[in-house]
């Protein structure tokens, strides 16, 4: 019987697969003959494959701006855009999630064939849908536990005080009973995953703080680019045009290969987090660990011997705060810190002496030739650590230790064993799997930066 309903549910997934694929045609997207969209071969359940060699610089598909999914093609586009002011909320995606509300319970939906790819939304196994036992548990010390519980309480208040007023408001297109805010937590999970955002054009004469400024472009969705898979040593990407948007191959792709976008230079922390899933320790040349500045201040703040030394610390803290979020971290990768600059700053605010610090509110901060950014993150790489000062590798090292604390009592040995056993691993679950190649990736950096910085 199991295996019966298992070939069911393949039946089932071929049949959605093939109905999307027609619908492609009837849109106009346009699918290389050298690919194929399978769930075989792929890493996960649905991917896309090579059936010829590939060059450089092919198209795989295009797909007319026509066939998108975002809050300009929905069919309740121009309510979405009268109404705009009373939709906006902090993380700018209200009108798109109203659009996907409407699309995947409607019979109707132009997009049917593309939404049924995903049935209830019930596959996606982003950590928002754990149990918060179970992320505090398996991702103690990742930082995802703290980033979920801050998206749950967005979501949930997103949801309540600007979704349900409209949608009582809107009572022929939007019915609570049907769009809850279960679905909705699930649309937002699938926009977390599958949506894209176009490209930002960069002025030439905008500076930095313009450019971050600018108010960055809604999220679409994307059928057919969003059926290719993720990894940082991607093979193709995708190509922002006016009229269309084409997949381009970044290299030579041969025949049974399976074809990779990139969704950004992400962490195995921020994939799943974002995404669902992880790259295999130790393929993510992304994965990154945090420092959060408070184990920073911990750490400077042991060598504290005197009430005037602890006068100073205090003073120093004050203004490093003012430079730095309080809840801030730097954040090192596989080849060093990636936050140099936030690095370089706190390190020298919490080693002064009191006449350098008295001499840094004198002069309102260091001096801007001080500050070479190329000689700061040099410094940082690992190549480098080694030659710190004394006392900036210490903080370093000592701040290393805290955060590897945070993580609980499993020790890095028996993790690494557990990674190295295929047998044991078999005894885990998805997500303890996918938990484990989070923590390890992360204490392994933290561990190298101990070795680096050690006396």
């Amino acid at each position: 019987m199991a295996a019966e309903a298992k070939r069911l549910k393949v039946d089932d997934g071929l049949g959605r697969l093939q109905d999307f694929l027609q619908w492609c045609d009837k849109v106009g997207l346009v699918l290389s003959k050298k690919v194929c969209v399978t769930t075989e071969g792929t890493v996960a359940d649905y991917g896309m494959v090579a059936k010829e060699d590939i060059e450089e610089g092919e198209v795989l598909f295009t797909i007319p701006r026509s066939a998108l999914l975002d809050q300009e093609t929905t069919k309740v586009s121009a309510l979405l855009k009268k109404e705009k002011s009373s939709l906006e909320s902090s993380s700018g995606w209200v009108p798109l999630l109203l659009a996907l509300l409407y699309e995947s319970t409607s019979s109707q939906s132009h997009w049917k064939p593309y939404l049924s790819l995903w049935p209830d939304f019930k596959a996606l196994d982003h950590p928002m849908f754990w149990s918060k036992e179970e992320r505090d548990k398996l991702l103690k010390g990742t930082g995802i536990p703290e980033a979920v519980a801050k998206d749950l309480s967005n979501i949930q208040r997103e949801y309540r005080d600007v979704v349900l007023p409209f949608m009582t408001r809107h009572p022929e297109l939007w019915n609570p009973h049907t769009h809850t805010l279960e679905l909705y937590t699930q649309l937002v999970a699938f926009i977390m995953a599958y949506s894209f955002q176009e490209p930002q054009e960069e002025e030439e004469d905008d500076d930095d703080e313009e450019q971050e400024n600018k108010a960055s472009s809604p999220p679409m969705m994307v059928p057919m680019a969003d059926m290719l898979n993720h990894i940082s040593s991607h093979n193709a990407n995708l190509e922002f045009n006016p009229d269309s948007l084409k997949m381009v191959s970044l290299r030579a792709i041969r025949k049974g290969e399976e074809v990779f976008n990139t969704y950004g230079q992400m962490a195995n922390w921020q994939l799943l987090h974002m995404y669902g899933f992880t790259e295999p320790y130790p393929d993510n040349s992304n994965d990154t660990a945090d420092i959060p500045i408070s184990c920073l201040y911990q750490a400077a703040k042991q060598d504290i011997q005197s009430d005037a030394e602890q006068q100073l610390f205090k003073e120093r803290l004050e203004v490093l705060c003012q430079l730095m979020q309080e809840n801030g971290a730097v954040v090192f990768g596989k080849r060093g810190c990636l936050t140099e600059s936030e690095l370089h700053a706190a390190l020298k605010l919490l080693c002064m002496s009191q006449d350098e610090f008295s001499e840094f509110k004198d002069n309102e901060g260091w001096e801007e030739d001080d500050e070479d950014e190329e000689k700061i993150s040099q410094a940082f790489s690992n190549e480098d650590l080694p030659d710190l000062k004394a006392s900036w590798k210490r903080l370093i090292h000592e701040a290393a230790r805290l955060t590897l604390r945070s993580y609980g009592d499993a020790e890095m040995e028996s993790e690494r064993l557990l990674m190295e056993d295929e047998a044991a691993r078999k005894g885990l679950s998805s997500r303890q799997w996918r938990a484990l190649q989070v923590r390890f990736g992360q204490k392994m950096i933290l561990h190298r930066l101990l070795e680096l910085t050690a006396s």
